[in-house]
């Protein structure tokens, strides 16, 4: 058996739902010239994603506090579980800052 054969191709869609977020609308034939929406669209989702990974850092941040203080309700796999959470997110989000400076980079140096 081919191990390649093997392998499931991603289901983007499954994934963000499983991280509990949601997929903007597909763009439409009608909104593809971006607008003032389509901007503050963008901006609001990277703030929320933000947000998100902030949130995140802090739950597993009090979750090792707890744990340290030896808090019989938190259990370490819980605090553990949230830490690499964390970690994906911020990971994520720091790719995501990567590309969008890359592309930026790419944009100014374009020959208009």
């Amino acid at each position: 058996m081919n191990p390649i054969s093997s392998v499931k191709p991603f289901d983007f869609a499954a994934a963000v739902q499983r991280a509990g977020l949601t997929l903007p609308a597909a763009p439409t034939a009608s909104s593809a010239k971006p607008t003032r929406a389509t901007e503050a669209s963008f901006q609001d989702a990277m703030a929320s994603a933000l947000q998100a990974v902030s949130q995140q850092q802090h739950e597993a941040r009090r979750l090792q506090r707890e744990v340290q203080l030896d808090n019989p309700t938190v259990s370490l796999e819980e605090t553990m579980v949230a830490m690499q959470k964390a970690q994906i997110g911020f990971q994520t989000a720091l790719q995501v800052r990567n590309r969008l400076v890359s592309a930026y980079s790419e944009i100014m140096n374009m020959q208009v």
